[in-house]
């Protein structure tokens, strides 16, 4: 394909899922709450991928691994986050920002779902997504050896975020847990999981579509994901909210990694220091220079002989 006809698709893709979202966002109007949006961001990238298949003309072993791989992750993601929109509610950072509009700006809840929500959501989706876009355009070369460790990347996402939600869901679901840290099974070594396996889903997506010209530039995706979840919207606004509910989430955060896994730092290297004991303590230095403790400053007190006051005091302390 030409640069202009993939100008084309991506563009009529972007229409695509901004019609999407101009419909739920109509919903939302009617369920006065956008939190769902969360569960159909992997689907939409679904549709993206579906989308794309039938109107280009790559590498069919390609096109179908990306269309799969993509297919897998969005429907697990996607069923997992929209069950636990039906049992949680409402997303209090939604409810934060429609709140914040309301009261800084005036704006009304449609406004600010429209502009804050769908429309960004939108267009974040369709970047996001660009290795299974682009990926599918060129013919040649074949899936070769970057392309299947891709795959095997992405698969390792898929796992790794499926058993840190499952984690995740039955530590939730424990009445003992509550005011807990989760810091076992996979969060033992990353405070992210999910988000970690999410990354690793999307690397691994784009260097299957990196063998081809096109889908070189597909890293914009990845770049951009990796950065909201680590810099932006993801690591920063979840724990500001789990260190108000959870008194001991600040010893996990010191000892443990917040992206990538790894062993946990030992305790002795994250325990705060504690003060030294009184009887530890370097005694005060008395009038006459010496480091005496208090008791022995009593027969120095004995031998004083009268002298004229000064103007600094010279009472001994009881």
């Amino acid at each position: 394909m030409s640069l202009s006809e993939i100008a084309v698709l991506l563009g009529l893709n972007l229409v695509l899922i901004l019609a999407v979202m101009g419909g739920l966002w109509a919903l939302s109007l009617k369920l006065k709450d956008v939190s769902f949006v969360d569960g159909v961001w992997p689907l939409g990238m679904l549709l993206l991928a579906l989308a794309t298949f039938p109107r280009t003309d790559g590498d069919l072993t390609r096109k179908w691994l990306l269309l799969w791989l993509c297919g897998v992750w969005a429907v697990r993601l996607g069923w997992h986050l929209l069950k636990r929109w039906r049992g949680a509610g409402a997303d209090g950072r939604y409810v934060a920002i429609v709140e914040a509009q309301d009261r800084n700006k005036g704006w009304s809840f449609g406004k600010t779902a429209l502009l804050f929500v769908f429309i960004p959501q939108a267009l974040f989706l369709w970047l996001t997504c660009f290795p299974v876009q682009l990926g599918q355009v060129d013919y040649h070369p074949a899936v070769g050896w970057i392309g299947w460790t891709g795959a095997v990347l992405a698969v390792i996402g898929i796992g790794f975020e499926s058993i840190g939600d499952a984690q995740l869901s039955a530590f939730r679901k424990d009445p003992k847990s509550k005011g807990k840290v989760l810091d076992t099974g996979l969060w033992r070594y990353t405070r992210h999981p999910n988000y970690f396996g999410d990354a690793c889903v999307w690397w691994g997506l784009y260097l299957i579509a990196a063998e081809t010209g096109p889908g070189r530039w597909a890293i914009l995706g990845p770049l951009f994901l990796t950065f909201t979840l680590t810099r932006w919207s993801g690591i920063g606004i979840t724990e500001k909210a789990i260190h108000k509910s959870r008194p001991g989430y600040a010893e996990y955060v010191r000892r443990t990694s917040a992206f990538v896994p790894w062993p946990p730092k030992p305790a002795e290297a994250v325990t705060a220091p504690t003060a030294a004991p009184r009887a530890a303590a370097k005694p005060k230095s008395s009038a006459s220079g010496t480091s005496k403790p208090r008791a022995a400053a009593k027969p120095a007190a004995r031998k004083r002989t009268p002298a004229k006051p000064t103007s600094r005091q010279t009472k001994p302390r009881r």
